[in-house]
């Protein structure tokens, strides 16, 4: 893209809070964005080429989405960690391996999207955010769900294909959990926690592809309550 196409960008964001550049190829995060840092709410970069989140990037403090989908980003700078306002992001089809404390403690996030990344360890410390909604870390290359984590207060959790071999029985006691998605990882039956089942408030559970033949889940302690919220839910969605 041309600098006068930018420019014309720059000066809409001026007036909406909002950009939104995707597909255009960008290399890099346009630095022209620092003309309107307090004006944003909105950032959409998704589908470029970009390889790194500036360091600046605490300087948009009146951030609440960021959508970096579809980029060549391997590393979230610990200044994320600065954007308090933040509601939405998504860092999804990128190279990230770590996400720093910084970002898993900041206090307005609701929808955050990590899937198809390089994750192997579980981001534990988003179990600290009251407004959390939706945590999808599918496609990564996390082994486990660790204990301490029953104070994630996520609707639903999306972990399909990691390489998750165990997960905690912590996770049956979120306490709006209602969907789990854990499809095609190395869950054997033994480690998947019955209370799931019987104790949580999970009513869509999603596990085809694991170690385990789904009739063995059926028969499992639990099983019958677990489809007790099931059909609850599923009446009253029609």
């Amino acid at each position: 893209m041309g600098n006068q196409g930018l420019k014309q960008h720059v000066e809409t964001s001026q007036k909406t809070g909002v950009f939104h550049l995707s597909k255009a190829k960008l290399q890099g995060f346009p630095p022209e964005l620092v003309k309107v840092v307090g004006v944003l709410r909105s950032i959409d970069l998704s589908e470029n080429k970009i390889t790194e989140i500036p360091q600046n990037i605490g300087a948009f403090l009146n951030l609440k989405l960021l959508n970096l989908n579809s980029n060549l980003i391997e590393v979230i700078p610990e200044q994320l960690g600065v954007l308090v306002k933040l509601e939405t992001l998504y860092l999804s089809q990128n190279r990230i391996k770590v996400i720093p404390v910084s970002v898993q403690k900041l206090p307005k996030l609701k929808d955050i999207n990590l899937s198809g990344n390089t994750i192997t360890v579980f981001p534990a410390g988003f179990a600290s955010l009251k407004f959390l909604s939706v945590l999808d870390l599918s496609k990564n290359r996390i082994t486990d769900v660790p204990d301490g984590i029953s104070g994630l207060q996520v609707v639903e959790l999306i972990l399909n294909q990691n390489q998750i071999k165990k997960v905690s029985a912590d996770l049956a006691k979120c306490p709006n959990l209602k969907t789990l998605r854990l499809q095609e990882n190395c869950l054997s039956i033994e480690n998947f926690p019955v209370q799931i089942l019987s104790d949580s408030h999970v009513a869509l559970l999603s596990v085809e592809g694991n170690l385990f033949d789904e009739k063995k889940l059926h028969e499992s302690e639990g099983y019958d309550k677990y489809m007790e919220r099931y059909t609850t839910t599923k009446k009253k969605l029609t």
